[in-house]
């Protein structure tokens, strides 16, 4: 598929505002999304790119058609990578990665809070010696962190509701998947969901 490169500019700014709600899920050549955390989801102008380019398989498309002056096409909902990209089986250690590991919960008082709401807590304190590592981290809404303090956990008599551990890449997706982001078209749920249990 070939579109002239100036006929191509006015194909990418065709109702670019309106379009913008038309995002595609991007699979790896196995068909399962190169991320969950952050949804690996690209731009609608990204995704016709990789349609040119012949990088990827069209595996979804929406009912919305763009137009330019020599092609009609559906946008592409879902697509897939010729080329597998490898993937890591360790994750990150990030803020957010310790807070989807422990699933938003503090671990203190093992209440549900809002990103902006949590903190992470040093297990042993760093005036003690504790690191900063997955296995001395963990999520802490802001009253249980201030309380605990650099205390270590037996003075304080708060410890966490699970010993932290590095997890894995699986485990984050697995936990991934019970927070979906605020937008899902009813294409991806296949390939989001695909290893999950079946029910009557």
């Amino acid at each position: 598929m070939y579109i002239e490169p100036e006929s191509r500019e006015r194909f990418e700014n065709h109702q670019s505002d309106s379009l913008q709600n038309y995002p595609a899920l991007i699979l790896n050549a196995d068909y399962r999304p190169l991320s969950y955390f952050p949804l690996s989801i690209w731009p609608w102008q990204d995704a016709v790119k990789a349609i040119f380019r012949d990088s990827v398989i069209i595996v979804s498309e929406y009912d919305r058609i763009v137009s330019s002056p020599s092609i009609d096409m559906k946008l592409p909902s879902v697509l897939a990578l010729k080329e597998f990209v490898p993937q890591s089986d360790t994750p990150v250690f990030t803020r957010f990665n310790v807070f989807l590991r422990d699933q938003w919960q503090c671990q203190y008082c093992g209440d549900t809070f809002k990103t902006h709401q949590l903190t992470f807590d040093h297990v042993i304190p760093r005036c003690k010696g504790g690191n900063t590592s997955w296995d001395n981290i963990v999520a802490a809404c802001r009253s249980c962190n201030t309380s605990k303090g650099g205390m270590m956990p037996d003075v304080a008599k708060m410890f966490p509701r699970k010993t932290p551990k590095q997890p894995t890449v699986y485990e984050l997706q697995r936990y991934g998947k019970k927070f979906p982001p605020n937008f899902l078209h009813e294409s991806w749920g296949d390939f989001l969901y695909w290893d999950s249990e079946l029910s009557d």
